[in-house]
């Protein structure tokens, strides 16, 4: 195998710790404040040291295959990707989904640093892994899953994707105000924001609203709610608006649904000021959803590919 020939990126994280002595300029500093909080400090040091150590040994295995470019979470949008690349993870479920988006087919391998810390949903590999299996990959020996990817796109041309989730609403989740239009019907609306979620979102932020909506049914004895996850890869989306507010003005006919095919979903801001389209979490990168602005969301054609095996 020519190593020379192979490239891997290998992406990485702020540990909390990280994070604390650059805003505390000094490890002791940075101590010093979690202590005085009555916090336990050896718990950032020991996850720390664990994610440092992970991400050593998955370098090390990797520069025996291949040339490799070690870039921070941060710098992901601003990358650009060879299409040969191989892209590996080290960290949690969240950079993975915020890695897979900026990706154009290339393979993406999620390791896990710490598997008694992370559930690692989207992390099936351990780093000890990764010196029988980045030559399997180079090689194009691999399984991959599919992800479906939602994705916005705004009149003048802006374009966002998720992995896991879109939120439409207000920068602060203070009350947003908007027209949304749902396949021919329309109604002006207030509420907390709309998550639209692909199949693998449907167990994140999307489920925590099912679980809410599940225990008021069962408080005033309505049922059961049934509502299984969907596939990672299925050709559908489904949105929920949080808390819709019914008034004189504003209407709650249209706060649950799937979002398939060719199907029309847009909504137009009524916000003066405040109003973004985030995904995944990320809200500092963020599309401004002022008065008039239009987006349109559906299913991404491109689509995630993430090594499972």
């Amino acid at each position: 195998m020519d190593r020379g020939m192979n490239k891997i990126v290998l992406v990485t994280r702020k540990t909390r710790l990280e994070e604390l002595v650059y805003k505390y300029n000094t490890l002791e500093q940075a101590k010093f404040y979690i202590e005085h909080l009555g916090v336990d400090f050896s718990d950032y040091l020991e996850e720390d040291q664990r994610y440092q150590q992970a991400v050593k040994e998955v370098l090390s295995a990797a520069e025996r295959f291949a040339r490799v470019q070690v870039i921070d979470r941060s710098f992901v949008p601003n990358m650009i990707f060879g299409s040969g690349d191989v892209v590996i993870a080290v960290g949690q479920d969240g950079l993975v989904a915020n890695v897979m988006k900026y990706l154009d087919g290339q393979p993406l391998v999620g390791v896990n640093p710490d598997t008694k810390r992370w559930d690692g949903v989207l992390l099936p590999f351990e780093p000890g892994q990764m010196s029988g299996m980045i030559p399997s990959i180079l090689a194009g020996k691999y399984q991959v899953k599919d992800v479906t990817m939602a994705q916005a796109d705004t009149a003048d041309g802006q374009r966002m994707l998720a992995v896991n989730d879109l939120f439409i609403g207000c920068r602060t989740h203070a009350s947003a105000r908007y027209h949304i239009i749902c396949n021919g019907s329309g109604e002006d609306q207030s509420s907390s924001g709309i998550i639209v979620s692909t199949g693998l979102g449907s167990t994140g932020w999307y489920a925590s609203v099912i679980e809410q909506a599940r225990q008021i049914a069962a408080f005033f004895r309505c049922g059961q709610i049934q509502a299984s996850p969907l596939a990672w890869g299925a050709e559908r989306l489904t949105f929920v608006v949080r808390e819709p507010f019914p008034s004189r003005a504003t209407q709650t006919g249209i706060v649950f649904g799937a979002i398939e095919g060719k199907d029309d979903f847009r909504i137009i801001s009524q916000m003066p000021s405040g109003g973004v389209v985030f995904s995944d979490g990320m809200e500092a990168d963020a599309i401004e959803f002022h008065s008039g602005t239009e987006i349109r969301i559906g299913i991404a054609d491109k689509r995630g590919k993430l090594v499972v095996s």
